[in-house]
């Protein structure tokens, strides 16, 4: 049986939402984050030494990182479903959009919520404006123009289709749910109706729900 090692309210969502569409047996296995640094605990470490969430364990292979543990569980367990012919054209934008997500979107947020978090944190009061002066001027400058490129370019991508590649659902809309799921809470879709379309129907999925059900829903946690 597959063991999913996870940080509580993390985006390893996706790989429960893949779990639940595939219907292999497994279990989750949840470790609570430090209540100041939200950091992975030390029983996590032992798993990965980087702490890493999620991790799966397939009777005693170890692997990390999330767009690997997708075409690992689609390519060993999905039978065919979730994933375009191997070598076709669908095939390799499939493997765009896999890379893509952690590649390219992820660390847009990411910067983002460094930046916000270093607005909120503990300073002298006359560093404080110059701390905010600092993260406006990134934010103003480079993150959120380059989050709306991104986003207008996803939007694109979605127009006239229900899912990324070959308008089936696959591990390509696995990997991208939560960073556009994130963008939502951070920046706003008003101006994205595909994807704002896109995300509802992941929603709306029974696996995704019963995946929520089970591991929670990761942006329920502050800061995403």
């Amino acid at each position: 049986m597959i063991t999913l090692h996870v940080l509580a309210q993390s985006r390893a969502l996706r790989i429960v939402w893949l779990l639940e569409l595939i219907g292999t047996p497994y279990q989750i296995k949840t470790y609570s984050r430090h209540p100041e640094t939200m950091l992975a605990p030390d029983e996590l470490k032992a798993v990965h030494p980087l702490g890493k969430s999620p991790v799966i364990d397939d009777n005693g292979f170890i692997l990390s990182e999330s767009g690997a543990i997708t075409d690992y569980l689609i390519q060993t367990y999905g039978g065919g479903r979730f994933m375009p012919k191997r070598n076709s054209r669908d095939y390799w934008h499939y493997q765009r959009w896999l890379h893509y997500a952690e590649g390219s979107l992820m660390p847009l947020l990411l910067l983002g919520l460094v930046f916000r978090r270093v607005e909120n944190a503990d300073m002298p009061f006359f560093v404080k404006p110059v701390a905010r002066k600092i993260s406006a001027t990134v934010k103003g400058s480079f993150i959120e123009p380059q989050a709306a490129l991104h986003l207008a370019y996803i939007e694109n991508e979605l127009n006239g289709k229900n899912w990324l590649v070959n308008n089936q659902l696959s591990g390509a809309d696995i990997m991208m749910s939560f960073p556009l799921q994130a963008a939502s809470e951070r920046f706003g879709l008003e101006d994205y109706p595909n994807i704002r379309n896109y995300l509802q129907r992941i929603e709306n999925d029974p696996a995704y729900q019963a995946a929520v059900r089970k591991a929670g829903n990761p942006l329920l946690r502050s800061g995403g």
